[in-house]
């Protein structure tokens, strides 16, 4: 199936750079139960998470989260329906949220590819501070690098990678995250 086609268009270029506005990253603030649930979640007992006086005596002073805790904090309402759930009941060969028909605020534009059927290809996490309880947490997204790859069967691939970068309530960075995807 070798094809000379390129899918790494002069469009697709345009696409590195482009970022999404600046949106809270969920509906709750940084809170005990929701670190509780998702530490078990993550079955990582560490103290620093949900035992004050241990955590008063450490280096950071205060309870913090686990390293990963703000990437996965998620706007969809509390009342409504997941649209994740909601895309496979459409098409129960959906590939995830790429097959969302709504975006959820501050989300990227999609990537003008025929290309559509989605495959992690890794993800990066730098942390600059944990953020405290009561913390509201915002993102912006932004592509990092669009580049493209053929595969041993001649068939072209993007590989694209996201930078999501996540603050609080005062402008201060806590970490970024960087997901690279395979789109086939």
């Amino acid at each position: 199936m070798t094809t000379s086609e390129t899918k790494l268009t002069d469009e697709v270029k345009a696409m590195i750079g482009v970022e999404g506005e600046l949106a809270e990253a969920s509906w709750y603030l940084i809170e005990n139960e929701g670190v509780r649930r998702f530490t078990q979640a993550v079955m990582d007992p560490d103290p620093r998470f949900w035992d004050e006086e241990y955590a008063k005596n450490s280096k950071f002073g205060e309870l913090t989260t686990p390293p990963i805790y703000v990437s996965y904090q998620a706007k969809t309402p509390p009342w409504g329906g997941d649209p994740v759930t909601q895309a496979f009941k459409e098409n129960p060969v959906a590939d995830g949220v790429a097959q969302l028909k709504e975006r959820p605020k501050g989300s990227l534009p999609r990537v003008p590819t025929d290309l559509v059927r989605n495959l992690n290809a890794g993800n990066d996490l730098e942390i600059f501070q944990y953020p405290s309880r009561g913390d509201r947490i915002y993102k912006q997204q932004r592509y990092a690098n669009i580049i493209e790859r053929v595969g041993r069967d001649g068939s072209h691939m993007l590989i694209i990678t996201t930078e999501v970068n996540f603050y609080n309530q005062k402008g201060e960075k806590l970490c970024t995250t960087r997901a690279s995807g395979f789109r086939r």
